[in-house]
């Protein structure tokens, strides 16, 4: 799997396109992109997601310990990604199965299964969710 953290942020324009032939029909099916942040900071985009206009959010996992929530996002969102705080993993369809089953991962678990959310979250809508939880957590930890 290739990682891109806010740190190693380059962009890249692609210039390979697939054209359908009759041999080879629609393009490939592309794994989506896995986007890592804190849980606390998680739960609060899933929440904002689900209040925003409509059911935006994609499939969401969480880790074993809870200590993390994946968000699935369309593939190529690693190539860009640069949110601090937060990771962009492209997943290569490595270790990731799109039906409602149990995570391979040890203790991991789908918070929004495939099939009860749309397909993938849209990035730019998760950047701005994540800053909002971000100023929410920060808001909250001042007022103790």
């Amino acid at each position: 799997m290739q990682t891109r953290q806010s740190s190693e942020f380059h962009t890249q324009s692609p210039t390979a396109r697939h054209v359908p032939t009759p041999e080879c029909g629609a393009p490939p099916h592309r794994a989506p992109d896995l986007v890592t942040v804190p849980a606390r900071q998680g739960l609060e985009a899933v929440d904002i997601l689900r209040r925003g206009a409509g059911d935006c959010v994609g499939p969401v996992l969480h880790d074993g310990g809870c200590d993390t929530l994946g968000f699935l996002v369309p593939p190529g969102t690693a190539d860009g990604w640069d949110l601090p705080g937060s990771t962009c993993t492209r997943t290569d369809g490595k270790g990731l199965s799109l039906v409602a089953e149990r995570p391979q991962a040890e203790g991991a678990g789908w918070l929004l299964p495939p099939g009860d959310a749309e397909l993938a979250t849209d990035p730019a809508v998760l950047r701005e969710a994540l800053g909002e939880a971000a100023r929410l957590i920060e808001a909250a930890d001042n007022c103790r």
